[in-house]
């Protein structure tokens, strides 16, 4: 007898059981927002009034926090997390993996007497050595030089997780290796802060103001992410170890009748949501917007914006406490960019501007941004940024994940453009073209011809949701990023790329004089947006139209992340990188290689699952079904009969069998030829010409046959029941 199907029981078990969901904390928003952070109010409370006020000059103007000031924070941080049950610290960062890494390190000390103490000092806060060797480092590092060092970063807050029933203190760090290269992302990340806000202040120092002591880059990311059903998601290897699925057919429905786009969310899916924005809201993080996006099983977590360092940790926060809650509520967390072919895939939409010390949004139009010289200043950066520096911003969006949406009819494709709207437009060309009646700005409202509802506001801008780079009011929406991918590297591209066209724009405008900043501000803009008109795109960015007008308007199209990173080291970039130290040369090299190992790496365990389940889960079904189905094939045809229908299945079973068997072998011996290659291009090359494609045509063997094949046979869950539970 037969050994059962594990899916069939799967599937009765979710039909007679509903799940049994964990009651979420019922404090409110206001109480839980910030408990488990060391935030500026308890610093306040418990820290000495001086160190207090020196702490706040760190945080605010980054100026350096002194040795004996360190130890009085560690200990007030300390005695915080005791009290609250913590027994073990650990110094958080952001490895080249792209997640985040920690060693716990508990608090108590022996004493000569056998007792223990509690103890964290101010140079354990500020300096950690974790092993360097382990971790991407693209050369930098190896086995026998393995000294690496981790140290506090003051400007984001030290924080609580629980875990085991324990809490644990978490200290954000960057980390260098034993050299001083950076060795992970926060570090040119903050470098990048530090390089845009100089040269923005460039700019406002131009236009007269002596007031503002710093700019940030603030960013809010919209997170898209699926839920599955954990007991089918365990059914599924390819899943659990790649992120998606490697094979699977078409379900009878999917996003076809754009239903679940903010449709009612269900009780079990709005219970993991309560419970997941509790968890976020205890870290101070900001998530606001929950709604169903357009794939069946697809969700949205949108948070407000923050400055940029802050946002960047929250998001990685929001992944793990993503995955984490979805396991506890019987559920699984997807975050690859295509976890499902035919529906769409997920991104992870970075809101990004730019505001000064004082609180201004400095990409904010106003009612009259014709006449707004400073506001058109830094339109006209970031139109610089996207279009003389794009490579880059390229190049922080790269991944084997993101190589499978971009340039779907769902997300920006990889040739990019800024979307301005029109009136906007207008202004631009205005000033281009030397005029000053460039007063075509029309808001105004919309009447909804009921009478019960007054006028609604029109926005001056509408939304182009094919834009990879979209002006949406006083923010850009970087559209472009993975879902699953680490914001750091597509913001250090950003402030990159803009830190440089701020510093060409302010070197231009400090040579003409500030005697009538608005008359030189206009004769620099009127070359800047001349030169940079051909970045401007305000229709479809998915049609073949667009794409052939942007290579007429000379726009790079890096179709895959192998191309783009192929320029990573590139003079333009370089210069991108080097100019105001975010990276060095060896930086760079370093980056690039991690990124391209990275994408070998996924593409190969890929391909090693394909194998595995093609030979031990898909064949001996299969076959079996095929010799089945050979018993059919010479029973006698009823009188008058032309069609044995066993035969026909039959042949196709064994069109399928034999070219999944035939395509398995070669994939075999392509893997074993490209694994034997020498360098890091080529083996990327080889992945991408040559086993991605085999994968391609090996899927559409295997989604043949589950349509083939008695369904109370096929191992794997299907389409319908992950998408549709």
């Amino acid at each position: 007898m037969s050994a059962p199907n594990p899916r069939n029981a799967v599937r009765a078990s979710i039909a007679i059981n509903p799940p049994v969901l964990p009651e979420s904390e019922k404090l409110p928003p206001a109480e839980l927002f910030g408990r488990d952070i060391f935030s500026l109010k308890l610093m306040r409370e418990r820290l000495p009034k001086s160190v207090y006020e020196r702490l706040l000059l760190t945080i605010d103007n980054d100026d350096p926090i002194s040795p004996s000031d360190a130890d009085v924070i560690a200990s007030a941080m300390k005695d915080w997390a005791i009290e609250r049950g913590a027994t073990h610290f650990t110094h958080w960062f952001q490895p080249l993996t792209g997640v985040t890494a920690e060693k716990h390190d508990a608090f108590l000390t022996p004493t000569h007497s056998g007792e223990i103490i509690n103890e964290f000092s101010g140079k354990m806060l500020i300096k950690g050595e974790p092993d360097a060797s382990s971790f991407p480092s693209g050369g930098i590092r190896s086995t026998f030089e393995a000294r690496g060092y981790t140290a506090w970063d003051p400007t984001s807050p030290a924080f609580l997780l629980k875990s085991g029933g324990r809490y644990t203190l978490y200290v954000p760090t960057i980390f260098l290796s034993h050299t001083g290269e950076a060795l992970d992302a926060k570090t040119p990340l903050l470098r990048s802060q530090e390089a845009v806000s100089t040269q923005a202040i460039r700019i406002l120092r131009f236009f007269g103001n002596d007031r503002v002591t710093r700019v940030r880059a603030n960013v809010g990311p919209e997170q898209e992410y699926f839920l599955i059903d954990r007991r089918l998601y365990s059914l599924r290897p390819d899943l659990i170890l790649s992120g998606r699925t490697l094979f699977g057919a078409p379900a009878p429905k999917g996003q076809e009748l754009e239903d679940h786009y903010f449709g009612a969310i269900s009780p079990k899916i709005l219970a993991f949501m309560t419970e997941m924005e509790n968890r976020l809201w205890a870290l101070a993080i900001p998530a606001r917007t929950r709604h169903n996006e357009v794939a069946p099983a697809q969700f949205e977590l949108a948070p407000l914006y923050e400055q940029i360092n802050l946002a960047v940790d929250h998001n990685m926060l929001v992944l793990k406490i993503m995955r984490d809650t979805a396991a506890e509520y019987g559920l699984a967390c997807l975050l690859h960019e295509k976890p499902f072919a035919g529906v769409n895939g997920s991104g992870k939409h970075n809101n990004w501007s730019l505001s000064d010390s004082e609180g201004n949004n400095l990409m904010d139009p106003g009612p009259t941004p014709w006449k707004n010289s400073q506001f058109m200043v830094f339109l006209a950066a970031v139109l610089r940024a996207v279009h003389k520096y794009g490579t880059p911003l390229r190049i922080g969006v790269t991944g084997a994940g993101n190589d499978h949406r971009l340039g779907a009819n769902e997300a920006p494709p990889a040739i990019l453009s800024v979307f301005l709207g029109d009136q906007l437009t207008d202004v631009i060309k205005a000033y281009s073209e030397g005029k000053s009646d460039a007063e075509t700005w029309r808001g105004g409202a919309m009447t909804p011809g009921i009478s019960a509802l007054a006028p609604l506001a029109r926005d001056i801008t509408d939304r182009n949701r094919t834009s990879p780079f979209a002006f949406t009011g006083n923010k850009f929406e970087f559209r472009a990023v993975g879902s699953s991918q680490s914001i750091a590297l597509p913001n250090i591209t950003l402030n990159a790329s803009v830190a440089c066209a701020l510093d060409d724009i302010a070197t231009e405008l400090e040579k003409i004089g500030n005697g009538d900043p608005d008359k030189a501000a206009r004769q620099v803009l009127k070359k800047v947006f001349e030169e940079h008109l051909p970045i401007v795109f305000n229709g479809n960015n998915y049609t073949k139209e667009w794409e052939e007008e942007a290579e007429r308007r000379g726009l790079p199209n890096y179709k895959d992340s192998v191309t783009a990173l192929s320029y990573s080291t590139s003079p333009e970039v370089k210069e991108v990188f080097t100019r105001h130290g975010i990276l060095n040369e060896r930086e760079l090299e370093a980056r690039q290689e991690v990124l391209l190992e990275n994408y070998i790496k996924v593409v190969h365990v890929e391909t090693k699952l394909v194998q595995s389940m093609g030979r031990s889960t898909i064949l001996p079904v299969a076959l079996k079904a095929l010799g089945e189905t050979a018993k059919l094939v010479n029973l006698p045809k009823p009188a008058g009969a032309t069609v044995n229908p066993g035969e026909i299945h039959y042949n196709s079973l064994y069109v399928h069998c034999s070219k999944l068997t035939e395509l398995l072998d070669k994939l075999d011996k392509t893997h074993v030829k490209l694994d034997a290659l020498e360098g890091v291009m080529n083996k990327a090359l080889g992945a991408r010409d040559e086993l991605i494609p085999l994968l391609l045509e090996i899927r559409t063997h295997v989604d043949a046959l589950e349509l083939l094949i008695d369904d109370s046979e096929w191992p794997l869950p299907k389409y319908g029941e992950l998408l549709w539970q």
